[in-house]
């Protein structure tokens, strides 16, 4: 069972250590007897005898550090360093690494390549008026059921030296971010960190992102979108740093028999291999263990930074994804669901310094960004194109998707902004020409929540707003 006690520690030992590290304690084991609960003598004779454990702290050692934070000590062995250095300039180390990340799941090719990015990560910056750039890279992943998404997750947070494992379903936004609570000796008010302030230079893996509560989700929304989070509760003020996506998979579940054939010998192999837990990494792979002290050794060693060329290719080939992203807007006269911003640029430039740390180099070259591009482009360009995301609420077949998208053309060709209409009316109308009511009532739901519909009128009416 989880057990909470109290460290005291002095002198040296202060201000060693802050939320989110992980670190390993030496201390004697010790007992301090109860203060009496009032100043009034008639409580005084309960407390006798009662005495609080807590360790008075002798000695502090960090396990894995906050990465840039103080006290980063090396804890490699000169062989290890070898070792990595060796890894570092074999030319498959790429392909090794993708390999390596939950070898027990059937393909996944691209979102193992692109979790090997995220473990790395890109390089933060620190700009000369006092503002920084994230270096980490952030991956959604959304789709079908049973196609293994959370097993990914769970070998994340098993391989990242710090990682916070959460579910939606039972995370609120103070869980995730930060919550303020009261202190019951000193009666002040403290500052509790959430999941992502303790996974601080590591990993945050939200499981069951869309089973989080409507206003807990919007709370985390608001908070990727600014960056931060700004917490302004009993007289406290704080900031936490937080991002956004740079990489979005659709995960869907195709039916294909060549491939069922494949993953059905794969998942019999695997249970019938469980009980060999000695088991050597195939050929190529990197065991657990040696992943992870790699992936540590990098990120405190590498700071990679985009060089000339790579940057002037990456301008050029940003400026033309603009360009046809605007023509596809304009010829299904419809936005994109991710919209392709600058925010999209410094993603791609993120994955190409993760790529360049994986093989200790200084510099991202052009071969690094032609990568970053093909990832970002199966990815979040993909996303993006799809328009509303088929596979995804229970729209899990193209027919079904296909049906949503004319519903959609239909009731913005039927009123313009600005115009009411009764929803009973509509219902009807697209009911009679075949149309089941179940999409309709889906498409009205998910323009409502896109902002382009609102309701009126005790929510009879429907206002087209944009």
């Amino acid at each position: 069972m989880p057990r909470h006690i109290q460290l005291y520690v002095d002198r040296f030992l202060c201000d060693k250590v802050v939320p989110g590290n992980r670190v390993s304690v030496l201390g004697v084991f010790s007992i301090r007897k109860n203060k009496p609960a009032t100043k009034g003598g008639s409580n005084r004779d309960k407390t006798v005898g009662v005495r609080t454990p807590y360790i008075r702290v002798i000695g502090v050692t960090h396990d894995f550090d906050v990465i840039g934070g103080r006290n980063s000590t090396s804890s490699f062995t000169p062989e290890e360093e070898d070792l990595f250095r060796k890894l570092a300039s074999s030319p498959n180390i790429y392909e090794r690494l993708a390999k390596s990340i939950a070898p027990s799941i059937f393909g996944f090719e691209d979102i193992k390549k692109a979790i090997a990015c995220l473990l790395f990560s890109g390089s933060r910056k620190l700009l000369p008026d006092g503002l920084t750039r994230r270096g980490d890279i952030n991956i959604l992943l959304l789709g079908d059921p049973g196609t293994a998404k959370s097993q990914v997750l769970k070998f994340v947070e098993k391989v990242s030296p710090i990682a916070v494992y959460t579910s939606g379903k039972g995370s609120s936004a103070a869980g995730l971010t930060a919550s303020v609570v009261r202190d019951p000796h000193s009666r002040n008010f403290a500052l509790e960190g959430g999941a992502m302030v303790l996974a601080d230079g590591g990993v945050v893996c939200i499981d069951e992102f869309d089973k989080m509560r409507e206003d807990d989700r919007v709370a985390i929304h608001e908070a990727m979108e600014q960056q931060t989070i700004s917490i302004a509760k009993a007289g406290l003020t704080t900031t936490t740093i937080l991002s956004r996506f740079d990489m979005i998979f659709i995960v869907k579940d195709e039916h294909n028999q060549e491939r069922d054939i494949t993953i059905a010998k794969h998942i019999m192999n695997i249970h019938m291999k469980t009980n060999d837990a000695s088991a050597e990494p195939k050929d190529g792979e990197l065991s657990l263990q040696l992943l992870k002290k790699y992936l540590n050794y990098c990120r405190r060693r590498c700071g990679p930074r985009l060089s000339q060329e790579a940057g002037e290719k990456l301008k050029t080939k940003y400026v033309l994804m603009r360009e046809s992203t605007q023509k596809h807007e304009q010829e299904n006269e419809k936005t994109l669901s991710i919209p392709i911003t600058v925010r999209q640029l410094e993603a791609i430039i993120r994955i190409s310094e993760s790529l360049a740390k994986m093989e200790l180099q200084p510099f991202a070259t052009e071969r690094h960004v032609d990568e970053a591009l093909r990832l970002f482009q199966v990815s979040t360009l993909d996303a993006a194109m799809s328009g509303s995301l088929a596979g995804a609420d229970e729209f899990t077949t193209s027919v079904d998707h296909d049906v949503f998208m004319k519903i959609e053309k239909q009731l913005k060709r039927r009123f313009a902004v600005g115009v009411q209409v009764s929803e009973h009316t509509i219902i009807n109308d697209f009911v009679r020409q075949k149309y089941p009511e179940v999409a309709v009532r889906k498409v009205i739901q998910a323009m409502i929540m896109r902002g382009e519909l609102m309701h009126r009128m005790q929510r009879k009416l429907l206002l087209r707003i944009r």
